[in-house]
């Protein structure tokens, strides 16, 4: 594999040990402030810098769509999760849609209406209190209640996922 040669403070070898520790990947060279940085992977999350940098394969992470059966707002759901993940640059990351079926279901999954996303197993837009049940849910936007969050809502919890390893509320 052809890597890049990057003069970094502190030495080769710390670089080399961090490389082959698994710490850092090689990749190409970014900028930052004006100094070449190690880049990593298409998508890379967090810090350039050497010693502190976390690499997350947004690939890795787990989307889900819940729905009742026949949900009214299933296929907006999809299409606006889809133009989420295009716009946070996260085109190559997939999703499942998921039906519950019954009340059980719905609470082992943390369902609290249809549609619920899932990122990584969260909620990003839980309501406090908020009970499993089979219903139609309602999400606050910009623009009032809808029966789906805005691409703008899901691209920020999609980034906020991406950016701390795992699904965090999109406030």
């Amino acid at each position: 594999m052809k890597q890049d040669s990057v003069q970094v403070t502190g030495g080769e070898t710390a670089l080399r040990g961090a490389i082959d520790a698994g710490r850092v990947i090689p990749g190409p060279r970014r900028m930052k402030g004006g100094e070449a940085q190690l880049g990593a992977l298409p998508g890379q999350v967090g810090s350039f810098d050497l010693y502190r940098a976390r690499v997350r394969d947004p690939g890795d992470m787990e989307i889900e769509i819940l729905v009742v059966p026949d949900c009214p707002h299933q296929r907006l759901a999809e299409e606006r999760l889809r133009q989420a993940l295009d716009a946070a640059g996260l085109a190559g990351t997939g999703f499942t849609t998921r039906v519950v079926g019954d009340q059980a279901e719905a609470e082992r999954s943390g369902f609290t209406g249809s549609p619920t996303m899932l990122i990584d197993g969260r909620d990003p837009f839980a309501e406090p209190g908020a009970l499993p049940s089979l219903a139609c849910r309602m999400y606050r936007t910009p623009s009032g209640l809808s029966g789906v969050p805005e691409v703008g809502q899901l691209r920020k919890a999609l980034r906020a996922a991406a950016d701390t390893g795992g699904g965090v509320q999109a406030r």
